[in-house]
C-alpha cells in the first residue's frame, strides 16, 4: 500500500482503524507515511493515522518507541484530537521505555490531571494507569497525581465528577501495586457520596473488591 492509497483510505468515511492498524503491525513499510500523515493539510488524514498509531502502540509499542521523542513533542499540540492520542500513546509506550524518557516527563505528563479540560484529564488518568502497570516503582507517584483530581478545575462540578469515576477506574487497574493505600481508599470513600450515580457505582464496586473492612 503507497502513501497515497493509505491516506486515501484514512480519508473515507467507513474505514475500520482498527484493520489499518493490523495490517500497519504487520507491514512495517506502513510506518513512515503513518508518522507524516500526523501533518496532513487533511483532517480525516491527520487524525486517522493518529488513531491507528495509537493502535499500534497498544499492540506493538516497540515499533513505535524509536519515534517516542515526536510522541512526547505531541503533548503539547495545540489541536486536542492529537493530544489526547499522543497522550495514550506515551503511556503504552512505557511497557518498552529502556530510555528513562517516561521518568523524565511524568511529572509533565501527570500535570495535565490537574487541567481545565476533563477529557484531557481522563485520557491522562487512563494513560497514567498503563505507566504505572509497566513501571510498578511509579505507582505510588501516580496514585499521588490522580488523587488530585478532586481539586481540579474543570469546566463544571459535573466535568470533576465524571473526572472521579475515571480516577477510581484508574486507580483500580494498578491497586496492588500502590504501596500505602489509605489515601485511595479513604478518596473512593468519599465517591460513595457523589452526585453522580456513574460515579457513586464505580466507587461502590470499587471498595466491594478492594476494601477489606467494608467486608
Amino acid at each position: 500500500m503507497t502513501k497515497t492509497e493509505l491516506w486515501t483510505r484514512l480519508a473515507r468515511k467507513g474505514t475500520n482503524p482498527e484493520k489499518i492498524a493490523a495490517q500497519a503491525v504487520e507491514r512495517r513499510g506502513l510506518l513512515p507515511a503513518l508518522l507524516e500523515g500526523l501533518e496532513a493539510a487533511q483532517a480525516p488524514v491527520k487524525f486517522g493515522c493518529a488513531k491507528v498509531l495509537r493502535l499500534m502502540s497498544g499492540k506493538e509499542p516497540s515499533i513505535l518507541y524509536p519515534h517516542v521523542d515526536l510522541f512526547i513533542a505531541l503533548l503539547a499540540a495545540d489541536n486536542s484530537f492529537l493530544k489526547w492520542d499522543a497522550i495514550r500513546i506515551v503511556a503504552n509506550l512505557a511497557a518498552v521505555d529502556d530510555r528513562g524518557r517516561i521518568e523524565h516527563i511524568l511529572d509533565d505528563y501527570l500535570q495535565f490531571i490537574r487541567g481545565t479540560d476533563m477529557i484531557t484529564a481522563t485520557n491522562t488518568m487512563a494513560g497514567a494507569a498503563a505507566i504505572a502497570l509497566a513501571k510498578p516503582a511509579l505507582a505510588d507517584k501516580i496514585a499521588r497525581a490522580i488523587l488530585k483530581v478532586q481539586w481540579a478545575a474543570y469546566e463544571t462540578d459535573e466535568c470533576r465528577n465524571v473526572a472521579i469515576g475515571q480516577a477510581i477506574e484508574s486507580l483500580d487497574r494498578f491497586y496492588d501495586r500502590i504501596g500505602n493505600p489509605g489515601e485511595v481508599l479513604e478518596f473512593v470513600r468519599s465517591a460513595t457520596r457523589n452526585a453522580r450515580p456513574a460515579t457513586r457505582k464505580k466507587a461502590a464496586d470499587f471498595l466491594k473488591k478492594r476494601d477489606r473492612s467494608a467486608r
